[in-house]
């Protein structure tokens, strides 16, 4: 595998485009000043699951998403990426993958994340400062509205969502992404690649890996990570012991890491059985949710001073505690202690990315892009102090 100072440089840098874009039309559309979102050495990037409310979700358009809010890195979930290659579309013309986003480049809707309650009033700056004591069971002033079905933690997301079965459409759907995926060829994929990084953007990880896919859909996840040029391929935490060791040999062997995400399962000790069965899991740590978890553990500091070296990227988003109703709130209003948290990196010049996850409700007036652009200026902030 790589040593810490080659992963660094993976993660921060992309290849050179090797293929030329052909639209000069399109590439006109990002032929403006590249966007820099690497700070004193910490690479902040996002993830396509910031721009879901935007209305066009193809490769193109989040490109261009991603550039107007001031952004050099990201993370691509499974929609864009294939539909870009030329997936087969879902059936009506739409529908979730594996790997979020729709399957035909469409917008999937903005729904709040699950187990967040009622969203508090906007953040004012008469607001109770952050880390003062709070009456249980709210948030400055404001009962907590838990959500129906979930818990104070904010929702026992695990490893996968029960799903009924699925339906004699979508069952030959599924066969065709899947005949489609293990004979696609890696050019389209290599020249999305090139047109991310002809703008200034590399793709540090894609999102589209499943525990239940075959071995030879295993291949294709890490030959396109491959191809985007990407450090690391990321999929939800599951719990089994033989997917855990299963996909890590897959990552040992194509050299690119799996990077398990978490949510309301995030604690101190929730990635020892994967970093025990494999050298290739890793975590995609997501701060926001360990907080809104309950810090099960230790703090947010205290997870990365133990286990940096087994990080491959972590996300980033402001919420408050169960006891203080995991709400998830614009930044620097919650309780994720985000500065704190890019501080430490950046003192101990780690060089894994930090990935906006833009998830709290769009303010009127405003849209995705001009909130992420938002979040990274929280960012540089933090970074400067």
């Amino acid at each position: 595998m790589f040593s810490r100072r080659e992963f660094g440089t993976l993660a921060l840098t992309g290849l050179p485009a090797a293929l030329v874009f052909a639209n000069e039309s399109v590439f006109g559309a990002f032929a403006q000043a590249k966007p820099n979102s690497l700070i004193d050495g910490v690479q902040i990037g996002t993830i396509t699951y910031s721009y879901r409310s935007m209305p066009d979700q193809s490769a193109e358009a989040t490109l261009k998403y991603v550039v107007d809010s001031g952004i050099s890195a990201i993370e691509l979930m499974g929609g864009p990426v294939e539909s870009f290659a030329g997936a087969p579309s879902a059936p009506g013309g739409g529908g979730r993958g594996p790997g979020g986003g729709r399957a035909d480049g469409r917008s999937g809707g903005a729904p709040r994340a699950r187990g967040v309650a009622a969203p508090a009033p906007a953040a004012r700056s008469d607001a109770t400062p952050r880390g003062a004591a709070q009456p249980a069971g709210s948030w400055n002033g404001q009962a907590c509205a838990a959500a129906a079905g979930d818990t104070a933690a904010g929702g026992a997301r695990g490893g996968g969502r029960g799903r009924g079965e699925m339906t004699p459409e979508q069952q030959e759907h599924a066969a065709k992404l899947k005949a489609w995926r293990t004979s696609v060829s890696m050019d389209a994929f290599k020249k999305l690649r090139g047109m991310y990084n002809d703008a200034g953007v590399t793709i540090y990880a894609w999102k589209q890996l499943s525990p239940t896919m075959s071995d030879e859909e295993l291949d294709y996840v890490f030959n396109v990570a491959e191809a985007l040029g990407c450090t690391h391929t990321t999929l939800e935490l599951p719990t089994d012991a033989a997917q855990l060791k299963r996909i890590g040999d897959f990552a040992m062997k194509k050299k690119i890491y799996a990077a398990y995400h978490t949510h309301a399962q995030g604690s101190m000790i929730a990635f020892d059985q994967a970093f025990a069965l494999s050298k290739g899991n890793m975590a995609n740590i997501d701060f926001g949710h360990y907080v809104a978890a309950g810090n099960v553990g230790g703090s947010p500091m205290q997870f990365l001073q133990n286990y940096h070296d087994r990080i491959a990227s972590y996300h980033l988003k402001d919420r408050t505690t169960p006891a203080h109703c995991s709400l998830n709130l614009p930044w620097g209003t919650g309780e994720t202690p985000i500065r704190e948290i890019l501080q430490l990196v950046k003192k101990n010049k780690w060089r894994m990315p930090g990935t906006i996850e833009f998830e709290y409700d769009v303010p009127e007036g405003s849209d995705a892009v001009r909130e992420v652009r938002k979040c990274l200026d929280y960012c540089r902030s933090a970074l400067a102090s």
